[in-house]
């Protein structure tokens, strides 16, 4: 079968390399093209487009680089178009995958499949119209999702959590190293996310003597930018392809919501989620009015209760940083408390299996519902 997928970033393109790696498995005619990254070309395919040139983030951001938006919108339109896939599968990143999903569909070109739902029950609700309207099948690597939807009418499959196989997977081969005692810093894997919190989380953290700063560099961002926003006198390292081992090497951990927060969780370190966001007061205010879940980290959605503390818009303060990594390092009053909460979220999570699942569940759908064969 042909299968054309779209991933807008990193953790995107992790996830998806690993389903077209199953869906290979267990389909020998498999063919790929893709819009991605190098996760997905060692899966084999067609890269079509890099996921570094679609993402962007924030009005601002993407109010410049619209005409490449678009131009690049339009490319993958034809590209589909042309090449008549059996399925088209989508990993999150909404904005575009959204729009991509209706042309398909009122095209009638194939089936429409969303792999790592975009986070509606967040803000923006009413995108379920668009869902119900333009989207096959949904599969969900989040658990709490499932009765989400279920209760807007839209039925979904849960495929277990990919991140628990992804780590599974490198656990295989890592050995485990006795190093000095350090502190991760992951500050996202967008250029305004690192502008927006590099600086502060590195502040707060060199408060500790006697840790060792690790920064763990996302892929698609270089050397340079994160020497733009190290302040002078912080002696830290940053460390490219190694996250996992960044992490568990790490005696606590500075993360930015996201992936990112169930990683941590999963290889149990503690951690304070930082996101700073400019007109923090402003989007504290509209958060109260707008966002419709409790909490934006994913392990405390998962857990269903505060596991971690989120440091969001105002509340990203150097100070209040240095207050909450006090208390989860080792002899803060919070650590044991996260670690076995941890437990809870994790049980949640279910066991390793999640790609593999998906990959059997659509060319299921594929060969039943939609009458697809190899």
């Amino acid at each position: 079968m042909r299968y054309y997928l779209i991933a807008g970033e990193a953790s995107g393109d992790l996830h998806a390399g690993n389903l077209m790696a199953e869906l290979k498995a267990q389909d020998e005619e498999a063919t790929f093209r893709f819009i991605g990254g190098e996760r997905m070309q060692a899966s084999g395919g067609t890269l079509v487009k890099h996921y570094k040139e679609l993402a962007y983030m924030g009005f601002g951001p993407v109010l410049m680089h619209l005409r490449t938006i678009l131009r690049n919108m339009a490319l993958c339109k034809k590209d589909i178009e042309r090449w008549k896939p059996n399925v088209v599968i989508l990993v999150d990143y909404p904005g575009f995958n959204l729009e991509i999903a209706q042309f398909v569909h009122e095209e009638g070109i194939c089936p429409v499949f969303y792999y790592i739902s975009p986070k509606i029950w967040a803000w923006k609700e009413y995108r379920i119209k668009n869902i119900r309207r333009d989207v096959d099948e949904l599969f969900s690597i989040l658990p709490f999702e499932v009765e989400w939807f279920a209760q807007r009418n839209y039925p979904i499959h849960y495929v277990g959590n990919p991140c628990v196989d992804a780590i599974a997977a490198w656990q295989k081969d890592y050995t485990p190293k006795t190093e000095e005692p350090s502190i991760a810093i992951l500050a996202g894997s967008r250029k305004q996310e690192i502008k927006d919190n590099l600086g502060t989380m590195l502040r707060a953290a060199a408060h500790f003597k006697g840790y060792k700063l690790r920064i763990a560099g996302a892929p698609n961002i270089e050397q340079d930018y994160y020497n733009r926003y190290i302040p002078k006198g912080i002696d830290v390292e940053v460390v490219f392809g190694k996250t996992y081992e960044v992490l568990k090497c790490a005696t606590a951990a500075l993360v930015t919501s996201g992936t990112a927060t169930l990683e941590t969780a999963i290889l149990g370190i503690p951690q304070v989620v930082c996101y700073y966001t400019p007109l923090g007061k402003f989007i504290s205010f509209m958060r109260k009015r707008i966002i419709k879940v409790p909490y934006i980290s994913l392990v405390n959605l998962v857990a269903g209760k505060e596991v971690v503390q989120e440091l969001v818009a105002n509340r990203m303060t150097e100070k209040n940083v240095v207050k909450y990594l006090g208390e989860i390092l080792p002899g803060g009053k919070e650590r044991e408390r996260m670690l076995q909460d941890y437990v809870l979220m994790n049980k949640r999570l279910g066991g390793a299996g999640a790609s593999k699942r998906a990959a059997t569940m659509m060319i299921d759908c594929l060969k039943k519902r939609f009458k697809v064969e190899k």
